[in-house]
């Protein structure tokens, strides 16, 4: 199993947004409506991994700066985005390590919380960010008035 960093608009990332999409449809009648553009995954400014095993992709996610506090971001916030296993692959673990590479990457360039937005209708989602540190804040972002959006974050800074 490999994770890299890939430009959000890379084929494989194209091919891998659009099955989320899909999940998204079939989950909540409708794909996730942020928009999103490539240089806002570029680095320092944000990262977009896919993991891949013998050469294809099977997982993915992303983080970009996002720090407008008119949509409820704070300074020092990076948003994970589009994190995605598909379904075959699921259950090895590969959306944890995607997520503390997020993490990582994140802390090296500076961001002291990490926060996301996700669904009622993805509880394996809940459970793995619940079980990862992350706890309910305040709404934040494009789905903050939607009853079936949770947010979540998490504390980059090491306390002490």
């Amino acid at each position: 199993m490999e994770i890299r960093p890939v430009r959000y608009d890379h084929p494989d990332a194209v091919t891998l947004d659009a099955l989320v999409q899909q999940e998204y449809v079939r989950r909540y009648g409708d794909g996730d409506m942020t928009p999103l553009d490539p240089a806002m995954f570029a680095p320092p400014n944000g990262t977009y991994l896919i993991a891949y095993d013998e050469g294809r992709p099977l997982a993915t996610g992303g983080w970009r700066l996002q720090e407008d506090a008119n949509e409820g971001y704070a300074t020092g916030d990076a948003e994970i985005k589009r994190m995605f296993v598909v379904p075959e692959a699921r259950g090895r673990g590969l959306a944890r390590r995607i997520l503390a590479a997020l993490e990582a990457d994140a802390r090296a360039a500076g961001r002291s919380r990490m926060v996301l937005e996700t669904g009622i209708k993805q509880p394996e989602a809940l459970e793995l960010y619940a079980s990862s540190g992350y706890a309910p804040v305040k709404k934040f972002g494009l789905y903050r008035t939607y009853e079936a959006s949770r947010c979540m974050a998490k504390s980059l800074v090491s306390a002490g």
